[in-house]
């Protein structure tokens, strides 16, 4: 016989001849067993403890000389040089590297050549080369002028007074970052969806504007992310100034190592210390960032560490009393 609609169905409880009808009660669910998981985090939890007791205790590190260098004038006059040498190099690369992204993205083919060749050079050679090059420019080009092509010059002027140890290692780095953000700015700007250009096209809208206000707005959501790595290796790469006589964050810890070779290692472990907390703080930079740009892309924001801080404890006293009602 059907029943209503609405009803509620009850089964018969199933029995034995040996064993008496029991009532259905309910049963917790156990999570799934995985032994491999809680091996493996172990082993990599001894591990690390390993490796932080040795940096701890090894006498090799001699921690209290890292403690006497860390904040010393001279490091912290080389990290001023190394904040100053990215800044500059940061901005200029990526002015060039828009530039030089709109050349390749250009309808003129001698634009899309030179752009491209130049991309092609600055990639091919070696940061190192590129600034002991400039470091010796003067030796190939002792004067510069400005003036009427093959023809008579306005002013003239010599090289080696303007071409500073810092402005040649911005100029060098600037122009070895300027390749990569070129990169790096074409692939935004190829990431945005061709509709969107075509309906402001449609609207009648500039392409001054178009390019301001849609297509650059929508790439930088691509172009930030890998941009930073750019930046996180310009940083490291400010290192390699020390050639060109200038004495950054590394060079001024080479220096004062080569006149207490007994500091060395110190030395060294103070200049990768400054060098994690730089990079770090450009970390947490770019994760704000892209937050700000993914507003209106994504159905909710990503949660910032603190978000993921509280929900993670929530979550942890609701586990604790979960248990213990049970």
């Amino acid at each position: 016989m059907s029943e209503p609609p609405g009803a509620t169905v009850t089964l018969p409880e199933t029995a034995t001849a040996d064993e008496p009808s029991k009532p259905l009660t309910a049963q917790r669910v156990l999570p799934l067993r995985r032994p491999g998981r809680w091996i493996a985090t172990a082993v990599v939890l001894v591990l690390v403890a390993q490796f932080v007791h040795g940096l701890v205790t090894n006498p090799f590190y001699q921690w209290d000389r890292w403690g006497y260098w860390f904040a010393r004038p001279t490091i912290l006059d080389g990290l001023l040089i190394t904040l100053e040498v990215t800044a500059y190099s940061a901005v200029l690369g990526l002015l060039g590297g828009i530039v030089l992204a709109l050349a390749r993205l250009s309808k003129s083919p001698v634009l899309r050549a030179v752009s491209w060749t130049y991309v092609w050079a600055l990639r091919s050679i070696p940061l190192i080369v590129v600034l002991i090059l400039l470091y010796n420019f003067s030796a190939l080009y002792k004067t510069l002028s400005v003036g009427i092509p093959f023809g008579p010059a306005f002013f003239s002027f010599d090289e080696s007074k303007l071409a500073t140890d810092m402005v040649v290692a911005v100029i060098g780095l600037s122009l070895n970052e300027a390749a990569y953000a070129a990169e790096v700015v074409r692939g935004g700007i190829l990431s945005v969806d061709q509709g969107q250009q075509e309906a402001a096209a449609a609207l009648g809208l500039p392409k001054s504007y178009q390019f301001r206000k849609i297509v650059f707005p929508q790439a930088l959501r691509s172009i930030i992310p890998n941009y930073v790595n750019q930046l996180i290796g310009l940083i490291k790469g400010t290192s390699l100034v020390f050639y060109v006589s200038l004495l950054d964050l590394f060079g001024s810890a080479q220096t004062m190592g080569s006149t207490y070779p007994g500091d060395i290692v110190p030395l060294l472990l103070v200049v990768t210390v400054w060098y994690l907390i730089l990079t770090s703080v450009v970390s947490v930079v770019q994760f704000y960032v892209e937050r700000h740009y993914a507003r209106g892309a994504t159905r909710s924001l990503p949660p910032t560490p603190l978000q993921k801080l509280r929900t993670g404890l929530t979550d942890l006293r609701a586990r604790i009393r979960q248990e213990a009602a049970v």
